[in-house]
């Protein structure tokens, strides 16, 4: 071999000190730990979870622990992803013009807790949650902040969200809340997550009480408001649900809006004997107690 085909010099010197570079890279690589972060849409958690423990989606009829639910969430999270670390939690829910609420802004205040809001509109309904929900997994997905994310939802708009994220490179785990019947999560987001996971009765009845049935302060004889005796409507609907049985109260639903004779006359009853007020020739106030009543029950079906 001579001189003019001899590899030069300076040129293996440079591949010697990339290949050097490449062998750190890849072995710092090798020592950074993997990362995950767990996404709640909190609609339907409180939905499953209160359907689940307490009988009801009404969050108005029951409590939800979720400090403590969610420190049972990152346990969980840290005995699956073992080798993992926890970026933090995400928690998704709607408020009125994007307004914290006391509960809200208590769960906002918890450690490595990222409350993010959506609206809710005139009928209680989240809107803009799910584009957040996906904004945050793709970004922190295309930024490799995170390798593994755990998704509470059942939602089917949130496929593009476990789509986006999968895109770049991250894996998509669904958790999902034990159903008493049917499921409550969609065929289509199931499809597309790498993995599955269901929490039982069990793992949330230690974070979820029901409440007593309470009505609103009214004094003796003063007349309620129209809110007040919806109020009370819808909470007697969910007690009656809780007691009488889903298939029951079913049986009304091809009657609406009216109910049968014995079944208001129950309802007129109980709801005067908790506001301490005759309903007796109060026809809106009637109406009122009636479409709490309706608004409750149809919400479960």
């Amino acid at each position: 071999m001579n001189d003019d085909t001899r590899p030069d010099e300076a040129v293996l010197a440079r591949l010697e000190r990339t290949n050097e570079l490449l062998q750190r890279m890849l072995a710092e690589v090798a020592k950074t730990p993997s990362t995950h972060a767990i996404f709640v849409d909190a609609g339907y958690l409180y939905a499953a979870t209160g359907r689940l423990v307490a009988g009801t989606e009404d969050r108005r009829s029951f409590d939800l622990d979720a400090e403590g639910l969610i420190d049972a969430l990152i346990d969980r999270a840290r005995m699956i992803f073992a080798d993992s670390r926890l970026l933090r939690v995400y928690w998704y829910d709607g408020a009125r013009r994007r307004i914290h609420t006391a509960e809200q802004q208590s769960i906002a205040e918890l450690p490595d807790v990222k409350v993010r809001l959506g609206n809710l509109n005139a009928n209680n309904q989240q809107k803009g949650v799910d584009s957040l929900i996906r904004t945050d997994l793709e970004s922190l997905a295309r930024h490799r902040a995170i390798s593994d994310a755990a998704l509470i939802g059942g939602d089917e708009d949130l496929v593009s969200a476990v789509e986006a994220a999968q895109g770049y490179g991250a894996r998509v785990h669904l958790w999902g809340i034990e159903a008493p019947e049917g499921r409550n999560q969609a065929e289509p987001l199931l499809w597309e997550v790498d993995s599955q996971r269901t929490f039982d009765l069990n793992f949330f009845k230690p974070y979820v009480t029901r409440r007593t049935l309470s009505v609103p302060e009214v004094s003796a004889g003063q007349r309620p408001t129209r809110e007040d005796v919806r109020f009370v409507g819808a909470q007697i609907a969910a007690r009656w649900l809780a007691s009488r049985g889903r298939e029951s109260l079913s049986e009304l639903l091809p009657g609406h809006p009216y109910l049968p004779g014995s079944v208001d006359q129950d309802l007129l009853v109980e709801a005067e004997g908790l506001l301490q007020y005759s309903l007796r020739g109060q026809s809106d106030l009637r109406r009122s107690l009636r479409d709490g009543f309706w608004e409750h029950v149809q919400a479960q079906y």
